[in-house]
């Protein structure tokens, strides 16, 4: 991985040597980001009987910006992977080095401009669209994207993407969790303090239709369209924040009916999400705050012959809900919904940053399962109560050091989704060492 990394750097270098003349910006930088983490409940209640996780994952990553009046270009090669799984006289990483973005920009006019490669797809409070920075290989679309600027304050973005798995004479199945395709609209403007953003997304995902077959005997691979249609308006000044959110989504999505991980048919989809928070920052460098999210689930009382899940398909779910990832980062999608409140506080004095956010979880959806006695009943849909505390010291700009403690304060209803054993001490803990050097950097 090193003498890949060597080996682009140089081959930058000389690259650079070339186009000097001519160009504007140039900026070479990296990242290296090893984390620590102590899991013990992480994600699900811990079963009991198990002893906690205990790694070091790390990435690396090594950017190249070059922008001039005619277009721009973007390059992130990233490594990543866990301390110890490549040995040591391993000739070759598990993981591999591999480009997290790859993107040109072609700049027809400072209003108007295309995308395209692969990129990071970013918007709003990353809900629906994130980067998902907290995991290290992080997100990236292969994607199109149009731009229309005609003010400062004003921005439309028009986006495509088509999936393949390979190049192929004919057309193959995409057995994937990811998405066939899609398109949306995002549309974004600021009104001196208020910001105003409203996004419309196309998804498509694919399923094999069993009742449907071609000349062969095979099944017939479909499309699932579902569509996510909201806004969200922001306000700020000096002190006071707010925030609000709203998104409904219908259509189509594509559903696994025998429990094989096959998706084989489609489902209609009828989700809703709504979201507030407020700020205010005090003096002497303390803030406090107080929000909500309400996602639309599924009831496993009385389940539904529709998905009434609302699904936060590409965002940074990570940073919603609790920092122990028990909610739609990988899992609950399908599931009965989440209203979370929660109460975030943050301190800030030269260097140090402290944060505590305290969640009180519960479905909107209902909740049965068994008794002691066996016999199924229904359950209360508080689901218990997350702390997070994270501490952060920035050594300079470009360094700093962070760690974090979470805990989750389960409840039975909790039990009967995860599994695991609410009674257990179920914590996480994490220490993060975060450098982002800039190389090399050239304008004219």
């Amino acid at each position: 991985m090193k003498k890949v990394i060597i080996n682009f750097t140089l081959a930058l270098f000389i690259t650079l040597s070339s186009v000097m003349a001519f160009s504007q910006t140039t900026e070479i930088s990296g990242q290296f980001r090893p984390r620590y983490e102590y899991r013990h409940g992480f994600k699900t209640l811990i079963p009991d009987g198990q002893i906690g996780a205990n790694f070091v994952s790390q990435r690396t990553r090594i950017n190249l910006k070059y922008s001039d009046q005619f277009f721009r270009l973007g390059f992130s090669l990233q490594n990543v992977g866990v301390w110890g799984e490549t040995g040591t006289l391993s000739i070759a990483d598990v993981n591999g080095t591999a480009f997290h973005e790859a993107w040109g920009e072609i700049l027809f006019s400072e209003k108007f401009s295309m995308k395209v490669g692969r990129q990071e797809i970013i918007y709003d409070d990353h809900r629906i669209f994130g980067s998902v920075d907290w995991a290290q290989q992080g997100r990236s679309h292969d994607a199109a994207i149009i731009s229309i600027k005609p003010k400062d304050v004003c921005k439309l973005d028009i986006g495509f993407a088509y999936n393949a798995r390979r190049e192929s004479l004919y057309k193959e199945y995409y057995h994937s969790t990811e998405y066939r395709t899609f398109q949306y609209i995002h549309w974004h403007r600021d009104f001196n303090q208020l910001g105003v953003s409203v996004l419309l997304l196309n998804n498509g995902m694919t399923y094999l239709d069993m009742t449907d077959t071609t000349s062969i005997g095979d099944p017939v691979e479909k499309i699932a369209y579902s569509q996510t249609l909201g806004t969200r308006i922001t306000y700020s000044n000096e002190r006071f924040a707010a925030n609000g959110a709203f998104y409904f989504q219908t259509g189509k999505i594509s559903a696994d009916t025998t429990n094989d991980g096959t998706m084989e048919s489609s489902r209609d989809l009828s989700g809703l999400y709504f979201a507030g928070d407020i700020k205010y920052n005090f003096n002497a460098g303390f803030s406090a705050g107080a929000g909500f999210e309400y996602l639309s689930g599924n009831s496993m009382k009385d389940p539904a012959d529709k998905d009434e899940a609302f699904k936060p398909f590409y965002g940074t779910n990570h940073k919603f809900n609790g920092w122990m990832d028990y909610f739609y980062v990988g899992n609950h999608m399908q599931s009965v919904g989440l209203l979370d409140i929660n109460i975030p506080l943050a301190y800030k004095k030269n260097k140090i940053t402290v944060m505590l956010i305290p969640h009180f979880f519960q479905s909107t959806g209902d909740i049965v399962g068994p008794a002691a006695d066996g016999i199924f009943r229904d359950y209360d849909k508080y689901l218990g109560t997350e702390v997070d505390l994270a501490i952060s010291y920035a050594i300079s700009p470009i360094a700093s050091i962070k760690a974090g403690y979470s805990q989750m304060f389960a409840t039975e209803s909790m039990q009967i989704l995860k599994g695991g054993n609410k009674d257990n001490t179920n914590n996480w803990a994490w220490v993060m060492i975060d450098l982002k050097p800039t190389f090399f950097k050239f304008e004219n």
